[in-house]
């Protein structure tokens, strides 16, 4: 563009002077009186536009030629493109394929690791199924409760975790049983305590409306006499201070209401199934600090969900805080842990 205008700028130049020099003379022959000044006027116009006609063909001329210069530059430069696209076409094709090789590897692997990761959770699940079946099927037989038992797992404890409380209640025979938490595992706990024929329940709710439903289903089992839902609500206990992980954390502040707990005594079995863990951090830590106290000698704890970090992490504390304790590790689908004050 810079250079076409270098080009047209000489000819309009000089189609400018030729004119104003026409211009010039007839003005001089008017003054003179060789013509008059109409007809200088006159010849001084077509003067002009003779010097622009002839300005504007030699521009044209230059303009076409300037087109020309550009379309054979613009051809060469598509040239080179071309030839380095294709220089560089083979090396960009295995850049690609390597890109796609690479793509293929990650998705099969991918695919792969996930496949297995399903296999490997389907055979979990199914071998748990299987083994908490068969556990329901021992613990309903072996009681004679008679096929309309409350239904476990979820929320409820699982079959596995019952049928280990069911065997502490016949090796034992405790005259008072408590539960942290009531459900459905209260009914089967309370049915083992029928079977040996001695011993109560005492499950402590802190939801006033769960309690109700736990006497309800007690009540419809015929258990009344052997099992007792008592609503202890949560209080504020004092919280202490843990290490975690490095991290200092505070535990749980609030606990069920010790004065559900004044009249017990002779306590054999505590299962440790509540508060619910979103009440706070190492919610059931105090099971034991508030329950030992109104155990026997050879009472057993039985901490359910022992395989979450914080029930393992309370349980820890349970054994620096009561070196007499000793802990047991049982095979169990939310794993179990087992605390007494001597092995078994």
């Amino acid at each position: 563009m810079r250079s076409l205008r270098r080009r047209l700028l000489p000819l309009l130049t000089a189609a400018a002077a030729v004119g104003a020099v026409a211009v010039l003379v007839l003005v001089v022959l008017a003054a003179r009186g060789a013509v008059t000044w109409m007809d200088a006027l006159t010849l001084a116009a077509v003067a002009a536009v003779g010097a622009l006609v002839c300005a504007l063909g030699a521009g044209t001329v230059t303009l076409r030629r300037a087109v020309r210069d550009l379309q054979k530059e613009v051809e060469e430069h598509a040239h080179r493109v071309t030839e380095a696209l294709g220089q560089n076409r083979v090396e960009t094709v295995e850049v690609m394929e390597g890109v796609r090789g690479h793509i293929t590897r990650a998705r099969d692997t991918a695919v792969s690791e996930i496949g297995r990761g399903v296999r490997r959770a389907v055979e979990v699940q199914g071998r748990n199924d299987y083994e908490q079946q068969v556990a329901w099927t021992e613990l309903r037989d072996h009681l004679g409760a008679g096929p309309f038992l409350p239904p476990l797992r979820g929320w409820a404890a699982s079959p596995d975790v019952l049928r280990i409380l069911v065997g502490h209640i016949e090796r034992m025979r405790p005259g008072t049983v408590v539960e942290c938490g009531s459900g459905s595992s209260s009914v089967w706990i309370g049915h083992a305590l029928r079977r040996v024929g001695t011993g109560r329940l005492v499950a402590l709710e802190h939801d006033a409306r769960y309690a109700e439903l736990s006497r309800a289903m007690v009540a419809s089992h015929g258990l009344g006499d052997i099992v007792e839902i008592r609503h202890a609500p949560l209080v504020e206990i004092d919280p202490a201070t843990v290490t975690i992980d490095g991290e200092e954390r505070t535990t749980a502040d609030r606990w069920y209401d010790t004065s559900a707990l004044a009249d017990l005594h002779g306590v054999g079995l505590v299962f440790v199934d509540g508060p619910p863990a979103a009440t706070g951090l190492q919610a059931r830590y105090p099971a034991v600090p508030r329950l030992l106290p109104h155990c026997t000698e050879d009472a057993v704890f039985v901490l359910d969900d022992a395989d979450r970090p914080d029930e393992r992490a309370l349980g820890d504390r349970w054994l620096a805080e009561y070196p007499e304790l000793h802990r047991t590790e049982e095979a169990a689908e939310k794993g179990a842990h087992v605390f007494s004050r001597k092995s078994i």
